[in-house]
């Protein structure tokens, strides 16, 4: 993926889009944009939303575990429900956004 196609990705979501806070995101999965299903977010897939979870908002984002997190989650993929497969740079940037976590990305 390009930055440009997560860039563009973003927008549908987000009109001012912040496109330092995407690139930051996107320089931080590197290691996984030749791996497609890495960079799709599952969220029929109760495992990957626990991934997301822990992985991002607990460990990256530094959140504390709440129910708040799950509803963040699933709020998102409620967000991005037209669209099968979710790219995870979009998904985290609006959850990001949601908690106002750009800070992490400093």
């Amino acid at each position: 993926m390009e930055l440009s196609t997560a860039i563009a990705d973003v927008k549908k979501y987000d009109s001012s889009v912040d496109e330092a806070l995407v690139e930051a995101i996107f320089k931080s999965l590197r290691p996984v944009h030749g791996n497609k299903d890495a960079m799709l977010v599952g969220c029929s897939d109760p495992s990957e939303l626990t991934t997301v979870k822990r992985n991002f908002l607990m460990k990256k984002l530094g959140m504390d575990d709440s129910p708040e997190l799950d509803a963040a989650v699933k709020e998102t993929c409620e967000t991005m429900k037209d669209v099968r497969m979710k790219g995870r740079i979009t998904f985290y940037y609006l959850l990001t956004k949601k908690f106002g976590k750009e800070s992490a990305y400093a």
